[in-house]
Order: C-alpha cells, then sequence, then structure tokens
C-alpha cells in the first residue's frame, strides 16, 4: 500500500513536471484572446498600502512630479518592491526653478537628464528620518550622493532643502520636499 502511494505521488510529480512552460503573452485565456503581461505598476489594489507611484498620483500636491516620473520612464521602477527612499519635490518646488526648465525636461529629447535628476531625488532602502544625522551621506540611483544637515533637530538635504511631510507607501516611503535637488 505504501508502494503504491509512493509510485502515485512520484507519477503525479513527473506529470506535473512535464508541463509544457508557455511564456504568459501566448497563453489564451478562455475566449481565445491572447493575455496581455503587465508589470507592478498595472497592479490595482485598493485594501493595501499604495506603492509609491500609486500615493504620488493620488496627491495633487506631486502632480508636476508624476509628470516628469512619466515622461521618464520611471512608473514601473518605483512601482517595484524595493524598498525605496524618495525625496518627492512639491509642485511649488518645481515652480521654484527657471522659468521654462520644467517644460524643457519634459521633452522627449531631455529624458536622460529628466531622468538623472528623478533619480538624484531617490535611495534605495528606507530611510527613517529618525535616522538621519548630520553629515550623513546617501548615495543616490544616480550615482551622486545627497548629504544630510541637522537644523534645529531636522534634517536638511543638501544645505536647503526641506522636508515638508512624510508618508509611509508599501514599497518604501515618500518625502515630500520643498526643493527640486539638482545634481551638481
Amino acid at each position: 500500500m505504501k508502494k503504491s502511494i509512493f509510485v502515485l505521488g512520484l507519477l503525479g510529480f513527473v506529470l506535473a513536471s512535464c508541463v509544457k512552460n508557455v511564456p504568459a503573452t501566448a497563453q489564451s485565456d478562455v475566449s481565445g484572446s491572447e493575455m496581455t503581461v503587465v508589470g507592478q505598476a498595472a497592479v490595482k489594489d485598493d485594501v493595501s498600502n499604495p506603492n509609491i507611484v500609486q500615493l504620488a498620483a493620488g496627491n495633487p500636491d506631486l502632480s508636476t512630479l508624476v509628470t516628469a516620473v512619466k515622461a521618464a520612464g520611471l512608473t514601473t521602477s518605483l512601482s517595484n518592491a524595493g524598498p525605496f527612499t524618495v525625496f518627492a519635490p512639491l509642485n511649488s518646488a518645481f515652480e521654484k526653478l527657471p522659468a521654462g526648465t520644467v517644460d524643457g525636461l519634459l521633452k522627449p529629447d531631455q529624458a536622460d537628464a529628466l531622468s538623472d535628476i528623478l533619480r538624484y531625488h531617490t535611495y534605495v532602502g528606507v530611510i527613517k528620518e529618525e535616522y538621519m544625522s548630520d553629515g550623513q551621506t546617501l548615495g543616490m540611483v544616480n550615482g551622486k550622493n545627497i548629504k544630510i544637515t541637522m537644523v534645529d533637530g531636522r534634517p536638511m538635504i543638501n544645505g536647503k532643502t526641506r522636508i515638508v511631510a512624510t508618508v509611509p507607501a508599501s514599497n518604501g516611503i515618500v518625502y515630500a520636499i520643498d526643493e527640486v535637488l539638482l545634481p551638481e
């Protein structure tokens, strides 16, 4: 009896391992139409905490940043599991830039420059505000560093940018900031 259960189990394992692996884009649903494979950015979930992109898209004060992230093609990257720390400039921060700067960066031929700037706002890992310290440097996704200084017990980024709000996301943490960080 034990031997036949073992043989049946082994047979089931062999049959299961012989199932042909078909790429998801070639699989069909019941109606016979082709399935479309999408990344994490397209996942709809109204129950869990939003990821960084969903959080930003739901905040009208970050609409310029969301437009820039889309133009730079970084939506999928910032929707991934992370964890990330994102220093998210408010719309008012973008308004402080010289006239025409944002419009210029949103042009397709400026995608690399825009991506470099946005990657300068992203750190891989979660750095909570209470763990930031005076003189601390963080290596950002674009390969350059930002420097944290403490002023009146609050962190400042690169000597002038203040954190206005802190919002946790499912894949990290977002710090709304009052300036756009520009790599040197």
